[in-house]
């Protein structure tokens, strides 16, 4: 078996695997996620040899490990170990969740296509599993290439649930839990303040999806993270650590219910928070609003209240013009203030913006506005157009589904934060995805300003309580609304831009303004018809058998464990998928499936891989050569000699020796 470790190396660096003659190595693939841990301390090997030592670890195990002081002594700079102080953020187990963001899985993500919608056309994406596990699947093939995350996280009110993982979990026992439920049909337990870790485990939960969450994160990309007083001050901290505090954005203030709460025993809590990290602040390019000027006068003094010197003395300076010094000076003679500061005072003058006037022998300054357009900043007040909780839960009822989720997002909040950011054919990821709000923003979006925003949704099929009207309504899990919702929205997006009918925002009637079409759907001009669709992906365990991966640990007893490495249950599209995984190819690239003397060959849009899970002829093997695809992929069945497999090398390194072949 080819080293892992190696392969997933030539991998990142981007790099193919050639021998000596130039010809490209047949190699397996690793079918796992990378270990990080590794892969960072070989880097640190690489960069500092000497500070890579030898130790035993607590099981009398002979282990590479880090000599600090080396290491110390290598970067010049003063390490902070042991008790002593430093400013930091910690909690019990914090370590462990370090870990857990690190440490690899084998696992796969199976495709659905009867729960899909336009499986083989559309763009988007509905995964169904844990989402710290789907994150870590998604790494490296989303590396760097999500524009923006926006996730609404449990609350930590004390009835929210959260994930519960298992920092003693290593790799080889994900089988054992793949089902994803306990007994009761659980993966989330509530968090009651109860308990003692009240903070610690929402904390342990959040801390390492973060952490993975940032590798997908594009350059100029950001997140969005819904949340409200019980954790705001917490995760802005694991946030400034997560991501840099010097890429902090901003952290909006959403009014997010109509009015007081009657509840509330001493102040009502009206608003909720959103804070945004970008991944390189440096490269973040929010968009801006447009203000119309018609030309108009401004006296730059200062009026009302907070005009005296006392409550901003930087604004109180001599403003000269034609030789004399105005100073803001109030009617009854005391000392005021500017509008504007000096530094910009002086940019208004030298582009002539500024006047003097005088009367009764009393000098003012005027700000003279062209006529134009200026572009201004958006607020961190997100203004009561933006919508609230009782607006996304008339929307929902508005598509049938009313009652089936508590406070829904309303999805005037995604659009507003996505418009900012996002445009073309940019990847938007929600992997708390609940009743899917996201989905249905992004699409409304799309239909309205004609961009073609592609979406991740992550969720975790949580059983609903059967006393639930979920349940009632013979929803059996969280996933199964949400799926349904993006259908129906989709469906009325698609109504709408057809019949020109005006969208519906919260209680306002379209009656009252002039209704507008959504988007175009004929060809003669406009954009197209936004991507309402989806593929289905499931967690789920490795395709291959555990013989597969540690083929030095299993014991044959019997002739039956030769046959093949691959579940009896799994097809050749769940093989494919998985293929794409290690690849680093997108899910939702185009798939065409080409008959070969009646063998299935999958062939993705593109031509970056040809997959043949089937028995293949030197005639196939000749035939898919000749394509010269970028990577051909076979399993160890599919060659029925060890003849049959040099012949594929001949084949291969005669008509497509660039080709980068794998095997399962």
């Amino acid at each position: 078996m080819a080293d892992m470790a190696d392969a997933q190396g030539t991998k990142d660096q981007g790099q193919d695997p050639k021998d000596a003659q130039g010809a490209v190595d047949t190699a397996r693939l690793p079918m796992a996620t990378a270990d990080l841990a590794q892969a960072n301390l070989k880097l640190l090997k690489e960069r500092f040899p000497n500070a890579v030592t030898e130790s035993i670890d607590r099981e009398g195990r002979v282990v590479q490990a880090i000599d600090a002081d080396a290491l110390a002594q290598e970067i010049n700079a003063h390490v902070v170990s042991g008790r002593e102080e430093r400013y930091q953020f910690t909690w019990p187990d914090k370590a462990k969740a370090r870990l857990l963001a690190n440490s690899p899985i084998s696992a796969t993500l199976r495709p659905c296509r009867e729960e899909s919608k336009d499986f083989d056309t559309t763009k988007n994406l509905y995964i169904e599993g844990d989402n710290l596990d789907v994150l870590k699947l998604l790494r490296e093939t989303y590396l760097g290439r999500v524009k923006m995350i926006y996730i609404d996280p449990p609350y930590n009110t004390g009835n929210d649930f959260i994930y519960e993982d298992d920092f003693a979990e290593g790799a080889g026992k994900f089988l054992a839990r793949d089902g994803q439920y306990d007994e009761e049909g659980r993966r989330m337990a509530r968090n009651l303040d109860s308990n003692g870790r009240f903070h610690t485990d929402w904390l342990n939960m959040m801390y390492p999806r973060l952490r993975v969450a940032r590798d997908l994160l594009a350059d100029d990309g950001v997140i969005f993270i819904s949340i409200d007083d019980n954790e705001v001050s917490n995760l802005r901290k694991v946030c400034d650590e997560v991501f840099g505090n010097i890429n902090f954005v901003a952290e909006f203030i959403w009014k997010s219910k109509l009015g007081k709460v009657g509840t509330a025993k001493t102040i009502s809590t009206l608003h909720e928070y959103v804070l945004c990290f970008g991944k390189n602040l440096e490269n973040v390019n929010f968009k801006m609003t447009e203000r119309i000027h018609d030309g108009r006068r401004e006296n730059l003094r200062q009026w009302g209240q907070a005009d005296r010197r006392e409550d901003r003395p930087s604004m109180y300076y001599p403003i000269t013009i034609n030789g004399i010094d105005v100073y803001p000076i109030k009617e009854d003679g005391s000392d005021g203030r500017w509008r504007v500061g000096k530094e910009m005072a002086l940019d208004l003058l030298e582009n002539g913006s500024l006047e003097m006037t005088c009367s009764n022998n009393k000098y003012n300054i005027y700000r003279n506005f062209e006529p134009g357009t200026t572009l201004m900043p958006f607020d961190t007040l997100l203004l009561d157009e933006i919508g609230t909780t009782a607006n996304g839960s008339i929307l929902l009822k508005e598509l049938g589904l009313e009652k089936l989720f508590d406070y829904p997002k309303s999805i005037e909040l995604i659009k507003h934060l996505a418009t900012l950011c996002t445009s073309g054919s940019d990847i938007i990821l929600d992997f708390f995805s609940g009743s899917a709000t996201t989905a249905h923003a992004v699409m409304q979006l799309n239909a309205e300003d004609g961009g073609n925003r592609r979406w991740i949704m992550v969720q975790l099929p949580e059983p609903c309580d059967e006393k639930s009207e979920a349940h009632k309504a013979g929803y059996k899990n969280i996933c199964e609304i949400g799926k349904e919702r993006i259908r129906r929205a989709g469906a009325k997006i698609m109504a709408d831009g057809a019949t020109g009918a005006a969208v519906k925002k919260g209680k306002k009637k379209a009656a009252e303004e002039p209704q507008q079409p959504l988007m175009d759907t004929g060809t003669d001009a406009g954009h197209p018809p936004p991507d309402t669709g989806f593929r289905v992906l499931k967690l789920d365990s490795s395709n291959m058998r555990d013989v597969y991966y540690t083929p030095q640990d299993t014991v044959l007893t019997d002739l039956d464990g030769l046959i093949d490495n691959i579940k009896e249950d799994r097809t050749a599209e769940d093989l494919l998928f998985q293929v794409m995984l290690d690849l680093g190819i997108p899910l939702s690239t185009g798939i065409e499936v080409r008959q070969m003397d009646g063998v299935a060959v999958h062939y993705l849009e593109g031509g970056s891989l040809a997959a043949c899970f089937e028995a293949v002829t030197d005639e196939i093997v000749t035939k898919i050569a000749q394509s010269r695809p970028k990577y051909a992929v076979f399993r160890d069945s599919s060659f029925a000699s060890d003849a049959a497999l040099v012949n594929y090398e001949q084949i291969f390194k005669t008509c497509s020796p660039d080709t980068i072949r794998k095997v399962l």
